[in-house]
């Protein structure tokens, strides 16, 4: 499925025209480009990815943040931050699942249009 068909379903998705929410979709994640793309019509909502951990900051807030790729979109809609209780180490594969946050502003200058917070990772 190609970034256009995957913008498509989101745009008939986040509109009420199909059932089908690449994002949320509970037996498959959906690609770090589309839920960066979709993220004002998923936020509350849970999300599940895959990719490689690229940044990992332990101890923040009482949290860990952790960036994950998994090679779709450019240089603003590539990168995922997801806060954990769990970690990883960069260049470990893993699943992940947790609730979409936009705009989420931690004050002193960390604002981050999309975080996904309270996730699980999973080791693939």
């Amino acid at each position: 499925m190609n970034i256009r068909s995957i913008a498509f379903i989101a745009l008939l998705s986040s509109i009420g025209l199909t059932g089908v929410n690449m994002a949320t979709a509970a037996d498959s994640p959906a690609t770090i480009a589309s839920i960066n793309q979709s993220k004002a019509s998923l936020a509350g909502k849970t999300v599940k990815a895959t990719g490689k951990v690229v940044k990992v900051n332990n101890g923040i807030m009482g949290r860990n943040f952790l960036h994950i790729q998994d090679g779709s979109g450019d240089a603003t809609t590539g990168d995922l931050t997801i806060t954990s209780q769990q970690t990883a180490k960069v260049g470990d594969q893993i699943s992940i699942s947790g609730v979409a946050a936009v705009n989420r502003d931690f004050g002193s200058g960390y604002l981050y249009p999309l975080l996904i917070e309270d996730a699980t990772i999973t080791a693939k």
